[in-house]
């Protein structure tokens, strides 16, 4: 297997990845308050294209013809609004209590999930928030979103995954003590009959939506330390978990059972935590508390 390419110049741990303007470019944040682009075919050359003050443990990048427009959310709640084609319409709003863990576009929404447990919907048009729901007192870590259900996925350190719905955000479910003591990651499966998820317990566990009342169908120890990230592939047949441990693990879709480690040592992988993972239909992205960036090409 060829070794995956390192991008470096973060000068903090990286923890956030999105994708950016086509199928080859990507978009980084993390503890330096830094965001950058970066292009698979020539990751030496990525490049800073704004900064925050704070660390940034979140990113959603919203791009049309009239605006490119970043959103990222900060260890203290903050969130920011930055407009790359129009600087001064840049704007910065202190929201969350605690750090906005994550975000996620449901058009015309942004959605966020903050420490303070609440998760707030956006107008994605203004950056205007336009409503709250507190779910619990503790953090929310994930979101993830089933457009065809019409439901939104919460995952929160209280140790429950909460379903709601996508319109109303009134919860359908509560899935509790879903992993103890906190949910850091969920992940609908492409065709939205399975929840995946991940957290501080190392488990990877399976839920099936096919009845009114999700059921868990799969549950195993996936990693030996914190399950950080789930992300699928863009042809929805494999999956990739990002684990504390400071491995990668790719997982087949329909059986979730274990097809490849990638780790320190034999593979060229992280140094420390694997913090957040993104998919392109040419790369696996992952990226570190070592503050690099890998790219392994796919298929590796």
């Amino acid at each position: 297997m060829t070794l995956p390419f390192t991008c470096t110049g973060h000068k903090a741990a990286v923890y956030a990845l999105i994708a950016s303007k086509d199928s080859e470019h990507f978009l980084s944040a993390g503890g330096d308050g830094w965001i950058a682009e970066w292009h698979i075919r020539t990751p030496q050359n990525g490049r800073l294209i704004a900064t925050a003050e704070g660390q940034l443990f979140s990113l959603l990048h919203l791009l049309s013809e009239q605006r490119r427009l970043i959103v990222a959310g900060d260890m203290y709640g903050g969130m920011h609004w930055i407009d790359l084609e129009r600087p001064n319409r840049t704007r910065a709003v202190r929201h969350h209590q605690k750090g906005v863990f994550d975000l996620k576009y449901d058009p015309p929404w942004v959605l966020s999930a903050g420490g303070d447990g609440l998760l707030t919907r956006w107008d994605s048009e203004s950056g205007r928030s336009f409503e709250s729901l507190h779910l619990t007192n503790r953090s929310l870590r994930a979101l993830a979103l089933a457009p065809q259900r019409r439901e939104i996925a919460v995952g929160a350190s209280d140790a429950n995954i909460y379903l709601l719905d996508g319109d109303t955000l009134a919860i359908r479910h509560t899935l509790r003590g879903a992993h103890i003591p906190s949910v850091f990651t969920v992940a609908y499966s492409p065709d939205e009959q399975y929840l995946l998820s991940g957290g501080r317990d190392a488990m990877l566990r399976v839920w099936s939506l096919d009845s009114d009342s999700p059921a868990l169908v799969s549950s195993q120890p996936a990693h030996w330390f914190t399950i950080n990230h789930i992300f699928w592939s863009p042809d929805g047949r494999y999956f990739a978990t990002a684990s504390r441990d400071k491995t990668v693990k790719i997982w087949e879709g329909t059986t979730f059972q274990l097809l490849r480690v990638l780790d320190p040592v034999r593979d060229g992988g992280h140094l420390n935590s694997v913090n957040r993972l993104l998919w392109l239909p040419q790369a696996l992205i992952s990226a570190s508390d070592d503050r690099t960036i890998k790219i392994w090409h796919w298929p590796l």
